[in-house]
């Protein structure tokens, strides 16, 4: 059941894209200024960061720009609770047994994999989720009487198909409502990636979903299964993420499963950034968040245009301000209105490619491995704070590292090498050679680091 804050903001919501762009940009504004006003009165950082600026602000462009780095350095300053502490925060997360428990009883957490290169600590408190939740109901509002009935007939039934363990946010999240929302988690099931193919396969088939949520690579190859008709479920709705989604490939999950897909854009900072339409855009629920697509100096770009990242801000978080924050993606504003309708702004991602890894397999076929798989096995691994992969040959891996001060590198080298060559073998890639590079992981111009690199094929 929906708790009565979240019935209300979704109420709001639906409002809000009845009564147009207008009324959007009405909202948007006031909680931008309350946003700022709270920062500034409970954050010791933007207070300071914020001096000399005028009273009320409802304009991003006055505000400075924040990135990952700059906030963790100062996270104890960041927070507006003062129970919240970095060492309190770590201590929490070091425990993946305690993902989607409520942290001092009373915030959700969950931390990013460090593709910047620093890693990301998150506290959302009960008004974040509220909005997360409320804004999933309007972005449900697209779907049709036999799709509601597809739904209804698996039980609402939703799989998550990802790597458990740790505080990533698709785990966290699904922990936290089979805890704190009963009703809504006994629908929700996580699915490992950390097995192989056939195993994960069957286990579907068992479950038979109404929907199906994950990173776009894993769900390719899933598309792949089906088709080949080894996975036989037909979910009403397919949702991807992570990585950015082409029309193609859109396209190649709706005719595979059969269903709607929507795919998501969003960020551990901020998980209820956009949701995607029939026509392949994201629209930004622009009434709680600000996005800014900039040039490299943080200017604004113009619509049709890449950018060199984008900035955003969620405006319902309030124990952890995300304020004009530099996410590090290139995306494009729509220059016209969007076919489906919807007044809220649109935008296509440029930065997150689904960039699968394919290995010849002990009989001979391919075997192809999603980046997830090896994110979430080497964020884990003690001593390194970076990794990339780099496959430079069909059957060769070229592993950059960056190991944490004090930790002996020799050592995390061995440790890396050993999961990964587990981790190949476990999904039958045969004779893969893992080389050892001496140069650290490289990051793109826009300040991103790409962790996986596949061979480029002709």
């Amino acid at each position: 059941m929906m708790s009565e804050s979240v019935r209300r903001i979704a109420r709001d919501a639906r409002q809000a894209v009845r009564q147009g762009s207008e009324a959007i940009e009405r909202r948007r504004r006031a909680r931008l200024a309350e946003m700022v006003a709270h920062a500034r009165a409970s954050s010791p950082y933007y207070r300071e960061l914020y001096q000399g600026l005028p009273e009320r602000v409802d304009d991003p462009a006055l505000l400075p720009v924040t990135d990952k780095k700059a906030l963790m350095a100062r996270f104890d300053d960041w927070v507006t609770d003062r129970e919240v502490t970095l060492e309190r925060v770590r201590e929490f997360v070091a425990d993946p047994a305690r993902a989607g428990e409520a942290f001092l009883g009373r915030y959700m957490v969950a931390t990013t994999s460090g593709t910047s290169g620093v890693r990301g600590l998150f506290v959302q408190d009960e008004r974040c989720l509220a909005v997360h939740t409320a804004l999933g109901s309007r972005a449900g509002g697209g779907l049709g009487v036999r799709d509601v009935l597809r739904l209804a007939a698996r039980g609402g039934r939703t799989a998550i198909v990802t790597a458990p363990g740790g505080h990533f946010s698709t785990v966290v999240s699904a922990a936290w409502f089979r805890r704190e929302r009963p009703l809504m988690g006994r629908v929700l099931r996580v699915f490992s990636i950390n097995q192989p193919l056939p195993g994960l396969v069957a286990e579907l088939n068992r479950y038979n979903p109404a929907s199906v949520a994950g990173f776009l690579g894993m769900l390719t190859l899933l598309a792949q299964e089906q088709e080949a008709g080894r996975l036989r479920i037909r979910p009403a709705m397919v949702i991807p993420g992570g990585e950015t989604a082409t029309p193609e490939a859109l396209e190649r999950l709706a005719s595979a499963f059969r269903a709607k897909v929507r795919a998501a854009y969003a960020a551990t900072e901020c998980g209820y950034l956009s949701s995607g339409c029939a026509y392949g855009w994201y629209h930004v629920n622009s009434d709680w968040a600000v996005v800014e697509p900039v040039d490299a100096d943080h200017r604004p770009v113009p619509a049709g245009q890449p950018s060199h990242t984008v900035l955003i801000s969620n405006l319902a978080n309030r124990v952890q301000p995300i304020l004009r924050y530099d996410l590090g993606d290139s995306v494009v504003l729509r220059p016209d209105p969007c076919p489906c309708g919807s007044p809220l702004p649109a935008i296509r991602v440029r930065g997150r490619a689904a960039d699968l890894l394919s290995f010849p397999a002990r009989d001979g076929e391919q075997v192809s491995l999603s980046p997830m798989l090896f994110g979430t096995l080497l964020d884990r691994s003690p001593g390194v704070e970076g990794f990339q992969l780099v496959q430079t040959a069909p059957t060769t891996l070229r592993v950059r590292l960056r190991v944490g001060d004090g930790a002996d590198a020799d050592a995390v080298w061995g440790t890396v090498r050993g999961e990964l060559a587990h981790l190949l073998a476990e999904h039958e890639a045969g004779n893969v050679t893992l080389e050892r590079a001496e140069e650290p992981p490289q990051q793109s111009p826009g300040g991103k680091l790409r962790r996986i690199i596949p061979l480029t094929r002709p």
